[in-house]
C-alpha cells in the first residue's frame, strides 16, 4: 500500500506524474477502506458529497480513517454553488476539494479565495489541517504550508467547459480539472452540430488546451480496460471505484 502524503500529492500532480486514485463511499468503515487500499498502489482517496449521503461528522471521520492509512482526501461538495463553504469543510479534514459543473470563471475565482489563506486566498483561520501532524507550526507557516500543498479541482461537465478550460486552468491555485461524461452527454445532446462530437473529442481537446500548462486532466475510469485508453490519450490522473 503506498503512503504518499499529501504533502508530495500537489508537486507530483504538477510535474504531470501518473497519479491514480480511488473513490471510497464516506459510508465505508476503517476496515472497508483499508481492503480497498490493499487491492492496488492507489495515490489518494476520493469522496463524494455532491450525490451521496453526507454529514459533518462522517466527513470527520473518514478522513481521520483515512489520515491512519496516511491517504489523502478529496472531498466533492455538493453544489457549485458551495464555494463559499470550501474553507468550513477543509476544516473537517479533507486534503482537497472538487467542485462540480463549472462553467464560468467566477465560480473557480471564488473556490480558490475560499480554499486558500491570505495572502493568496481568503480562508478563514480554523487551525492547521487535520491531517498535518506537526504542531510546532506558527499560524503563518501553517497557513504558507496549505497555500503550497492543498489540492483545489474543478469539474467540468459541459461544452461550455470543455472549450473554456484553458482559461480555468489558467487560474493560480487550480490544480486538476476533473471530468463529468455523464453531465457532458446530456450537454452535447442539447448542442448535435457542435464540432465536438463526443466524449473523446472533448477529452483530446481539453488536453491539447492543457499542453503548456501544470494543471492536470483527471477521468474516473471505473472499467479496468478504459484505463491505459486514457492514459494512452495522455490523461495522467485517473480515479477508480472502490468496490469492496
Amino acid at each position: 500500500m503506498k503512503k504518499h502524503g499529501s504533502y508530495t500529492l500537489k508537486n507530483r500532480i504538477k510535474t504531470g506524474e501518473q497519479i491514480i486514485g480511488v473513490s471510497i463511499p464516506m459510508t465505508a468503515s476503517k476496515d472497508e477502506i483499508g481492503r480497498i487500499l490493499e487491492k492496488k498502489d492507489f495515490d489518494f482517496i476520493s469522496t463524494d458529497s455532491q450525490h451521496s449521503p453526507f454529514s459533518e461528522e462522517r466527513l470527520v471521520q473518514f478522513c481521520d480513517y483515512a489520515n491512519d492509512f496516511g491517504f489523502p482526501v478529496n472531498l466533492r461538495i455538493k453544489n457549485t454553488r458551495h464555494t463559499y463553504l470550501i474553507g468550513n469543510m477543509l476544516d473537517l479534514g479533507p486534503t482537497g476539494i472538487e467542485v462540480p459543473q463549472v462553467e464560468n470563471l467566477k465560480t473557480v475565482e471564488d473556490a480558490v479565495d475560499n480554499f486558500y489563506f491570505p495572502q493568496k486566498g481568503n480562508r478563514s483561520w480554523g487551525g492547521g489541517p487535520k491531517y498535518l501532524s506537526r504542531e510546532d507550526l506558527t499560524r503563518l507557516e501553517t497557513a504558507d504550508w496549505w497555500n503550497n500543498h492543498g489540492i483545489l479541482w474543478m469539474q467540468i461537465e459541459s461544452l461550455t467547459a470543455i472549450t473554456s478550460a484553458h482559461q480555468i486552468a489558467a487560474v493560480d491555485g487550480v490544480d486538476v480539472l476533473s471530468w463529468g461524461p455523464a453531465d457532458l452527454s446530456f450537454n452535447r445532446e442539447a448542442y448535435p452540430d457542435h464540432p465536438l462530437k463526443t466524449d473523446d473529442d472533448c477529452i483530446r481537446h481539453v488536453i491539447n488546451s492543457l499542453s503548456s500548462s501544470t494543471t492536470q486532466l483527471c477521468l474516473r475510469s471505473y472499467k479496468p480496460e478504459t484505463r491505459n485508453v486514457y492514459l494512452d490519450m495522455g490523461v495522467t490522473m485517473i480515479l477508480e471505484g472502490g468496490f469492496y
